[in-house]
């Protein structure tokens, strides 16, 4: 029988490499989505013609504490056990000090931290096998900040925080570690990378490129796969980018 993996935000972008991976690897997948539905199921279609069977849908806004309930429940009700939990689903937006409105703050918040939390609570049953891990996808942005992404960077970090912290809690059983993207894709409509931007964050990241999203997926896949010694680290895939002041 195949092992389980759930990718959160797994309709697009990095999601969907690493749902895509880890599905070449054996797993059955279980993709979330929020909103993307079309790109979510072109994905299951994709990977079921590989597989039958092998991947299904799961949707929820994880800022939505009921929802979050209602899809753990689906996902435990047919799958029972789950070996691999990707946290990949976040929310990005710049919010400038001087304007940033709670509304704002809270978005942020229960997208990148809140919902990962209580995403990990509620599978915590299907988790319990012995071998599951948890893997949470952070951000360079955790500790090198972004001008005016002040609140994103904070709920990066405290997931970073979070992913160390669970990782003592929920051991032997479970690991949890994080992977931290650098430039891997520039963000879909946002103006916090523009053309000088991105100039300047590829002439401060020693590669001197643009990183890939089979990057991250294949760092996930060993975190999952091949590390079973391995909890509480949080691995920088950015092309040394956190290295350069």
């Amino acid at each position: 029988m195949a092992k389980v993996a759930v990718v959160t935000g797994g309709a697009k972008r990095i999601g969907r490499a690493i749902a895509c991976h880890l599905h070449h690897l054996g797993f059955d997948i279980a993709v979330h989505y929020r909103s993307s539905a079309a790109s979510a199921q072109r994905l299951v279609d994709e990977l079921c013609d590989l597989r039958p069977g092998s991947c299904r849908l799961f949707q929820a806004d994880l800022e939505e504490q009921a929802q979050i309930d209602a899809m753990c429940g689906e996902l435990l009700a047919h799958y029972g056990s789950i070996e691999l939990l990707v946290n990949n689903a976040s929310s990005y937006f710049a919010s400038p000090l001087h304007s940033a409105t709670p509304a704002q703050f809270d978005t942020l918040v229960g997208a990148n931290l809140r919902g990962p939390y209580f995403l990990v609570q509620g599978l915590l049953p299907g988790l319990r096998s012995g071998t599951a891990s948890i893997v949470n996808i952070l951000d360079v942005h955790m500790d090198l900040p972004l001008q005016d992404f002040n609140v994103y960077g904070a709920t990066k970090a405290g997931l970073a925080a979070l992913t160390r912290s669970l990782a003592v809690e929920l051991g032997p059983d479970i690991r949890v570690n994080g992977v931290a993207p650098g430039a891997i894709l520039w963000p879909e409509g946002s103006d916090s990378y523009d053309e000088t931007q991105r100039e300047r964050t590829l002439r401060q990241t020693p590669l001197k490129r643009l990183g890939e999203p089979m990057d991250i997926a294949r760092t996930v896949a060993f975190l999952a796969c091949e590390a079973p010694f391995i909890t509480g680290q949080l691995i920088r895939v950015d092309g040394g980018r956190s290295l350069v002041s």
